[in-house]
């Protein structure tokens, strides 16, 4: 019988490393060259166009097309236009104040739809109905109950009333996922534990769900500074809002490097919202991670 050839840990360890770029550069391992052109493709179509338009504020020409050095100077006229000022603040206070009532209305509605009762079914459907209604016709059907049936003229009120109404759904759906998968028995547990119905609200409903109330929060703020089709119908004699006014100069004298100026500054603000957004729900993760570790047993 022919012996069997001695185990040799060296010479498998040897093998195993010259295996293991093999399988790496297998069919299975190889970079998805094709997926990463196509990835890079739709952010250049996204992004480009930003980019341009922030490279293009800084521009020392009038004209948009040709760039002759860099500048500051469309910025600094944006800041003494008593025109920008008076719609810069109109949308700022009607975004904070379309983001509250949303907030508020929308985290309660969330907490209802939570449960079964009859009809439930057909309230969900009625509040997720404008996250599918064409802008236009939202617009002239706000425009039409406002100034015929409710009374209420063009102006800061009737832009209010319909910002709630487009933006009170995006703060419902959010919260609902948020609470679709929260357990319940944590609540059941503060009251085992002698905690009444507002100090368990308070003291845990309300912490497991901030993170979804906020981005709520963010998300209407973000849909009633950023709103041009709803609010063209409603604005009135001195209520316009930021983006109505850049689409009427827009319109007027062309794209100028103001408005270009002034458009670079509404996108740096939102995605400035938008990162701290990230950057605190990030935190707060992490937070939660590190309190987990803590109360392990060691």
């Amino acid at each position: 019988m022919s012996a069997r050839p001695a185990l040799n840990p060296g010479n498998d360890a040897a093998g195993a490393r010259e295996n293991a770029p093999r399988t790496r550069r297998g069919r299975g391992g190889r970079r998805p060259w094709a997926l990463i052109a196509a990835v890079a493709v739709v952010f250049a179509f996204l992004y480009a166009p930003i980019l341009w338009l922030a490279l293009v504020s800084f521009n020392d020409s009038r004209t948009v097309s040709r760039f002759t050095g860099f500048s500051t100077r469309w910025y600094a006229e944006l800041v003494v236009d008593e025109r920008v000022r008076s719609a810069l603040g109109l949308t700022l206070r009607l975004a904070l104040s379309s983001a509250a009532v949303c907030t508020v209305v929308g985290t309660l509605a969330a907490f209802g739809l939570r449960r079964v009762f009859r009809g439930r079914g057909l309230w969900t459907v009625l509040l997720s109905l404008p996250l599918v209604v064409p802008e236009v016709v939202m617009g002239v059907s706000l425009l039409a109950f406002c100034v015929k049936l409710a009374g209420i003229p063009l102006g800061f009120g009737a832009l209010l009333a319909a910002h709630v109404a487009f933006s009170l759904s995006f703060v419902v759906v959010v919260v609902r996922s948020r609470l679709a998968g929260m357990d319940l028995r944590l609540e059941e547990a503060a009251a085992d534990l002698g905690a009444g119905p507002l100090t368990a609200f308070r003291t845990v409903t309300l912490p497991l769900v901030a993170p979804a109330v906020v981005a709520g929060a963010a998300f209407a703020f973000l849909l009633s500074f950023d709103d041009l089709v709803i609010s063209s119908y409603l604005t009135g004699v001195g209520s316009t809002t930021l983006p109505v006014f850049i689409y009427g100069q827009a319109s007027k004298r062309g794209v100028s490097p103001e408005i270009v100026a002034l458009s670079t500054l509404m996108v740096a603000v939102s995605a400035a919202l938008l990162l701290v957004g990230v950057a605190a729900v990030s935190w707060r993760a992490r937070r939660a991670g590190r309190r987990a570790e803590l109360a392990l047993p060691n």
